[in-house]
């Protein structure tokens, strides 16, 4: 009598977004751990001209970003092909930014981490070694459109917590993948 084979469910992805600032890293990080998935920083992934772009206190252009996005969901496709979960640390401001993971991964849901102007620029002064400067926060939220109830994949979380509670309540939120 041979064993029943055990189904692997479909790795899944996170795409934790928001402005810069508001714990993205901090969450996603935590949060790959607890789910046992690979951690992505999309920060990794800009091409140096788009950092140095940002040190300077340029806001990228949507040209800027369009390489970055793919290069992003190439890096969490090869995960995703080993058959594990990712979470993706990635701003996704704009609905455009977002639809571009929606075309190239499956299993796709995108954490909002949502906060005021002031808790993030707080946070922003404190931080030491980041490439993007306070100075930039303000541009951030002009280009954030923020997500809308047609987004159905998009769980929002407010900030105001710690990041244990962040973390999770975004575990706590996130579908399976059967759903």
């Amino acid at each position: 009598m041979s064993l029943p084979s055990l189904r692997r469910l479909p790795p899944r992805c996170i795409i934790v977004m928001g402005v810069s600032g508001s714990g993205k890293s901090s969450v996603a990080s935590q949060l790959a751990t607890k789910m046992s998935a690979v951690f992505i920083d999309g920060d990794d992934l800009h091409p140096a001209s788009n950092i140095t772009k940002m040190a300077n206190g340029m806001p990228l252009t949507d040209d800027d970003r369009a390489p970055w996005l793919n290069k992003i969901c190439q890096q969490a496709n090869v995960q995703m092909a080993d058959m594990s979960d990712v979470v993706v640390v990635c701003s996704a401001l704009k609905r455009s930014y977002r639809d571009v993971f929606r075309q190239h991964l499956p299993h796709l849901t995108f954490l909002f981490l949502d906060g005021s102007y002031t808790v993030i620029e707080q946070r922003m002064h404190a931080r030491q070694n980041h490439f993007m400067k306070a100075g930039m926060l303000k541009s951030q939220f002009e280009t954030l459109e923020r997500p809308d109830n047609m987004e159905n994949d998009v769980i929002t979380i407010s900030i105001d917590a710690s990041i244990n509670d962040i973390v999770d309540q975004a575990y706590q939120l996130l579908p399976s993948v059967s759903e």
